[in-house]
């Protein structure tokens, strides 16, 4: 497996380097560039280890590290030259499994990520994501995570949104989501795929989501 690797760090050199190396050792590496939003980066790349630095643009590492563990337990080790006991404490209770004080030997990095590896992914792969417009669909436990709270979905839910953010942009047929909750129910008509819809619109509205599933009269939904 080519384990993918996230580094949100904003000093480019030290970004670059870190990543020149992991991809040397065979890692498929991606840096953070919008500082703003990294969760739908992280989403988009569904990393399974993450790099991260304490001092960052617009939000700090401790932040991001709440963000990320909310929708995901993907491995992140902390790189800070703030190194005291305190940040350290700060950085474990906030999530992460290991912090590297800067200047680090790239070596000793290197072989701390690949432990980290070794031990979450020894018998459970990363569970995949969907990201779209701040929502972040888990497909592992099938909840939907927004700034703001988790969704719990019901399966034919899931299943709906599932299909409409897999063809996001494109219409997706009332009669293709109905073959997608059949293999969940013994039987789907019209009337059950409007009620789950209108739950499901209601559950996104309650959430700041509104708007996020359209109706394409005649023919299916669609998000865009």
């Amino acid at each position: 497996m080519d384990y993918k690797i996230m580094i949100i760090e904003d000093d480019a050199g030290i970004a670059t380097a870190i990543a020149d190396r992991a991809a040397a050792w065979g890692f498929v590496v991606c840096c953070a560039q919008d500082f703003r939003n990294v969760t739908a980066e992280f989403a988009e790349f569904s990393p399974q280890l993450v790099l991260l630095d304490i001092v960052l643009p617009f939000y700090n590492g401790y932040h991001w590290c709440a963000e990320l563990r909310k929708i995901s337990d993907v491995p992140i080790i902390f790189l800070s030259s703030a190194s005291d006991n305190m940040n350290i404490v700060m950085a474990m209770n906030m999530g992460a499994d290991d912090f590297i004080a800067k200047p680090f030997d790239m070596d000793v990095l290197i072989l701390k990520i690949q432990a980290l590896l070794r031990r979450s992914y020894a018998f459970a792969p990363q569970a995949p994501f969907l990201e779209h417009n701040g929502a972040i669909l888990n497909m592992a436990d099938q909840t939907l995570s927004t700034k703001e709270q988790k969704i719990d979905l019901t399966k034919n839910e899931y299943r709906i949104l599932l299909t409409l953010l897999r063809s996001r942009g494109q219409v997706v047929s009332r009669e293709r989501l109905m073959e997608e909750l059949w293999e969940s129910e013994s039987f789907v008509d019209e009337n059950t795929l409007t009620v789950n819809v209108n739950r499901l619109r209601k559950k996104l509205s309650a959430a700041g989501l509104s708007g996020f599933i359209t109706t394409k009269f005649g023919v299916g939904y669609l998000v865009q």
